[in-house]
């Protein structure tokens, strides 16, 4: 993986191990030449998880929808910044940047946007790791919901499985590296990719 999306809260919550955690990704993936792409805030998970991969040398790539750059207050020491006309642009040019993904904790703008790269990759729209770094109990009661899912019988097990979770950085980064993604559907045909 040369660059990884992370997709996080541009609030920082009230848990100093959640705001730890995202400084602490940024630095990991500046130390193993990972280039960031993320949503390009300077404030909140995201504004912590970018300074964690600028102060380690690393390089870092904000995508913004021209309509946040107040409400989020873009950061204007990153490698790079590219400004969007919306919201799904944003999210197109953020998974085109990326060979990986990685979900902290966030609200609901987070929750949509992990949903999203999930349901692309059940789709067979791409096969690149989705992770989730599991902080502190955050995930607790979605990953219940999603096990209720599959005993529900609505989510297959192997889609369950394409969501790769781990509590530690150095995990679930090892987790992405040697993931195996799933054959693509007979339905889907290469050239729609």
């Amino acid at each position: 993986m040369k660059s990884v999306v992370v997709f996080c809260g541009s609030s920082e919550g009230n848990d100093p191990e959640i705001v730890e955690c995202a400084y602490q990704l940024g630095a990991r993936l500046a130390s193993e030449g990972i280039t960031l792409v993320y949503g390009a805030a300077k404030i909140g998970i995201m504004g912590k998880l970018a300074q964690g991969a600028l102060d380690h040398e690393g390089k870092v790539i904000g995508v913004i929808p021209d309509f946040l750059k107040l409400k989020e207050v873009f950061h204007s020491g990153l490698t790079q910044l590219i400004i969007t006309t919306n919201m799904h642009k944003r999210k197109l040019r953020m998974h085109d940047l990326s060979d990986g993904i990685i979900t902290l904790p966030g609200g609901y703008g987070t929750m949509e946007e992990l949903f999203e790269m999930i349901t692309w990759a059940q789709l067979g729209l791409h096969q690149k790791p989705i992770g989730l770094l599991y902080v502190n109990g955050f995930y607790d009661e979605l990953l219940a919901m999603l096990r209720t899912m599959v005993s529900k019988g609505f989510l297959k097990q192997e889609y369950y499985d394409i969501l790769l979770i781990d509590n530690s950085i150095e995990g679930l980064l090892n987790k992405m590296k040697n993931y195996q993604p799933l054959p693509l559907p007979k339905w889907i045909k290469k050239e729609q990719l």
